[in-house]
């Protein structure tokens, strides 16, 4: 048998030009054992014109092929071609084809994932088909464009529930059958099979479902009135916004194990990672996100899955517009809707979150030499495709739709959207379709502002200059580096003499357009200048030399978490860019985070601050005092945090202190006494956090680990034993990691991360130098071995990151010249060289 095929653009457009695809009849028997199960697929097709014979193909990928026939007649099994069943001869006029196969389970989290939970012996399966995985479950003429109606029957294990796109019943035969969908493409075709545990309830007379494993049934009822809340709150604000109503029978979300997206929009039935079904404390800031991700993915509903993209080229206009409109949905949602509902705290400030968490991903990305446009033009297979789910096509985009919204306006945006929906419904668009609906609603140029925005790669830089007049008063230029326009607002603010606190008041916020025509009046001086307050469009910004004085002496006294927000990006930047040395950013954390409210600014500034300045960015020498620095943070956010008032606050600071803690006496304590003074007490997570930071510094041993894993032997359980247990400073632990990861296949998804996560460490760089001699090779192996899932996690974090010199960088660059790793390893391991080149320049620097 031949490789695997990925397809072309050029051949899904051949295969849409020839058929019509109507109807699939998927027959699953989920009885057969762990290893397969058996897929029956009818599919009913019409071949277009009216003489001419043509061929085509169908995609599978099965563990044995038993039998094919066409129209009735036997076609021959031998004539699968890697993962392509040859169709020829196909006359004009209706056609059935029929696919009898054993279809292999996923350990990868593609196809059908079946996993058994460690904590009750369960097991439990569901189908991740995105983007080309669908071959894996069942025969398809596997692209977006060739829509069709689904009708699915599954023949599960007594006891189990089977859910699906539609609503499932189990018939007298003991089969369950699904209603039958309406068109939808074959990538959002989903079956999740398992003894679930459910809460259910109805909304605007639609059945609504949450579901997850039984070892989770307890935190899922905790948190159930919350997520149903976000839910129905969310549904209701889009049927404010959106003409065409919810276009499916019913609305399940299933949190499912070792997920490797964070969700996924099947129609009437989205997955989620169980992850979110939270087993240990959590922040606000934590809930909101998964807040945000519940709006994210009913978005999609009608934009991805009501109306379908034509090919991957525009997948931004499915993750961009679902990324945009979920945080701004979610906002809404949390003022209450427009029947006076009150706020929920699930959603406040949801924009800082993505100002800090979100859109320094889609900087990052498109810094890189990978960067692509937000709409490319050249997206000629679905390898090509499955790499640009980023942060260029997810929060780059997104951020480009804030900036179009806030140029348009937000109710000839919405009538944009709503001809869209009403002109493609059911059916599959284009980037052109869009705009042109777009244009449709307004007099502005939109087809230039798409060009402009979405044709383009790279990030835009603002710069201010401020000119001294004649009369003492003050003008302001801006400098641009890049193409794009930009309607931005200008934060002029001010400091009060008599406040000794270092609060800056606001004085008047302008409204600029860049390219700017003439010189903006700002009157006197101002304490700062701050471009892009408000955070409305996609660009770096600089400070003029008076500001970044007021900056490093007075951020914590802005009045507002998204001026604040905007400040921190730009400091961030700056260090990237090796324009401000890596400490100069500590000593701001140091001196302002504690002063800090909101809980976003600060989870994002200590993520940042730990994992890339004190990790990559200082060199070896400057490292120690760094993590006095990031640990003496910690402790003043602690001691601040004593009342209880915060305890979001607490548990953040508690967990970073773990984590930077160079000396293993005050986390050892806390473990053996199974508590933080003054709270929190250790649940799991923070458990096996602290048993990974003990690990790391050689302060406990594999007993230790197994005893802990007794304590907690539920899945997270395992994946934090395989963690600590690849952090033990050991020749023989590091030894035993590698092969796990590399050798014997045997790790799950979930299991092969968190033995990465482990390995790598900034402290252990002398044991691990053999490592890194071994990664390229053993990398692209495996990659090529077990898929672009594992691939990914391979390169992401497998990766050794924190060995920043010049001979990681030359071996990296040589494996992507002669060991033609396959597309998805090789673009991480593309942005991995490009990350630590820039490590290399900020330490020179």
């Amino acid at each position: 048998m031949s490789l695997m095929s990925v397809l072309t653009r050029d051949e899904a457009q051949a295969r849409a030009r020839l058929l019509d695809v109507h109807r699939y009849e998927i027959t699953l028997d989920l009885t057969r054992g762990d290893e397969t199960f058996d897929s029956r697929t009818v599919i009913r097709f019409t071949v277009r014109g009216k003489k001419k014979a043509a061929d085509t193909f169908v995609e599978l990928k099965p563990a044995d092929l038993r039998s094919v026939t066409l129209d009735g007649k036997p076609l021959d099994p031998g004539a699968l071609d890697g993962n392509r069943l040859p169709l020829t001869g196909l006359t004009p006029g209706e056609h059935e084809l029929c696919v009898d196969a054993a279809m292999r389970y996923s350990r990868t989290g593609e196809g059908m994932h079946r996993f058994t939970d460690p904590t009750d012996g369960e097991t439990y399966v569901y189908t991740q088909l995105f983007l080309d995985d669908v071959q894996r479950v069942f025969a398809a003429f596997d692209q977006p464009d060739l829509k069709a109606v689904f009708d699915l029957t599954v023949t599960a294990p007594e006891g189990w529930t089977v859910l699906a796109n539609g609503i499932t019943a189990q018939q007298d035969d003991g089969t369950w059958r699904a209603a039958t969908t309406p068109l939808i493409s074959t990538y959002l075709v989903a079956v999740a099979a398992g003894p679930w545990h459910s809460v259910r309830t109805e909304h605007r007379g639609l059945p609504f479902g949450i579901h997850c494993r039984r070892s989770l049934a307890p935190y899922l009822d905790t948190d159930a009135d919350e997520i149903l809340d976000v839910t129905r709150a969310c549904f209701d604000r889009y049927h404010e916004k959106f003409e065409e109503p919810y276009p499916f029978d019913s609305y399940d979300q299933a949190f499912v194990p070792e997920f490797n997206a964070g969700a996924m929009e099947n129609p009437g039935l989205v997955t989620f990672r169980d992850e979110f079904v939270y087993r240990s404390a959590v922040t606000d800031t934590e809930r909101q996100t998964r807040a945000m991700v519940i709006a994210h993915e009913m978005a999609h509903m009608w934009f991805g899955d009501l109306v379908t993209l034509k090919w991957w080229d525009d997948i931004w206009l499915n993750e961009s517009f679902a990324e945009y409109m979920g945080y701004q949905t979610l906002t809404e949602a949390t003022l209450g809707g427009s029947g006076g509902t009150p706020p929920r705290k699930w959603g406040t400030d949801t924009w800082v979150d993505f100002g800090v968490a979100r859109k320094a991903w889609g900087y990052d990305a498109d810094q890189r030499p990978s960067t692509h446009p937000v709409a490319p033009e050249n997206v000629d297979d679905t390898a090509a495709a499955l790499l640009n789910f980023d942060g260029i096509s997810y929060a780059k985009g997104a951020s480009a739709l804030r900036q179009l919204v806030a140029w348009l306006g937000e109710k000839d945006f919405l009538a944009g959207i709503n001809a869209h929906f009403t002109r493609h419904r059911f059916g599959n668009a284009t980037l052109a379709d869009f705009i042109d609906n777009l244009a449709g609603a307004t007099e502005r140029d939109v087809h230039a502002w798409a060009d402009a925005w979405l044709r383009t790669t790279g990030v835009d830089t603002l710069t201010p200059k401020v000119t001294r007049g004649t009369d003492s008063t003050y003008t302001l230029t801006v400098d641009h580096a890049g193409s794009r326009p930009h309607h931005i607002t200008v934060g002029v603010y001010d400091r009060d003499p008599g406040d000794d606190q270092g609060h800056l008041t606001l004085r008047e916020s302008l409204a600029l357009d860049i390219p700017q025509t003439g010189e903006q009046p700002i009157g006197k001086r101002p304490a700062l200048l701050l471009l892009n307050d408000g955070d409305l469009t996609y660009a770096k910004v600089r400070f003029d030399p008076d500001s970044f004085t007021t900056v490093t002496g007075h951020l914590s006294g802005l009045p507002d978490p998204l001026t604040r927000a905007v400040v921190w990006n730009a400091l961030r930047d700056a260090v990237r860019d090796a324009e401000l040395p890596p400490t100069a950013y500590l000593d701001a954390a140091r001196t302002h985070l504690p002063r800090e409210t909101d809980l976003a600014i600060v989870q994002g500034v200590l993520t940042f601050a730990t994992t890339q300045v004190a990790d990559r960015f200082l060199t070896p020498d400057q490292r120690p005092a760094g993590l006095t620095t990031l640990a003496a943070l910690c402790r003043d956010l602690i001691r601040r945090t004593e009342d209880g008032d915060n305890p979001g606050l607490r548990l953040t600071a508690v967990r970073h202190f773990i984590d930077v803690a160079a000396h293993p006496d005050t986390i050892a304590a806390w473990l053996a006494d199974g508590t933080v003074p003054g709270g929190p007490e250790l649940d799991p997570e923070l458990r096996w956090r602290v048993l990974g930071r003990l690990a790391v510094l050689g302060a406990v041993d594999a007993d230790a680990i197994s005893e802990e894993l007794a304590r907690d032997p539920s899945a997270t359980g395992q994946e934090g034993a395989a963690r600590c247990r690849a952090a033990l400073p050991d020749p023989e632990a590091k030894e035993a990691a590698w092969e796990a990861m590399f050798t014997t296949d045997d790790l799950s998804n979930y299991l092969f991360t968190a033995t990465a996560q482990g390995f790598w460490q900034p402290e252990q760089t002398e044991l691990l130098k053999e490592y890194v001699d071994r990664y390229w090779t053993d990398a692209v192996e495996l990659a090529a071995r077990r898929g672009p899932a594992i691939a990914e996690a391979a390169g992401r974090w497998a990766f050794p990151v924190h060995t920043v010199d010049a001979e990681t960088l030359a071996l990296g660059e040589r494996c992507l010249t002669e060991a033609a790793p396959i597309p998805a390893l090789r673009r991480k391991l593309v942005d991995q060289l490009d990350d630590l080149s820039r490590a290399l320049k900020v330490r020179n620097a």
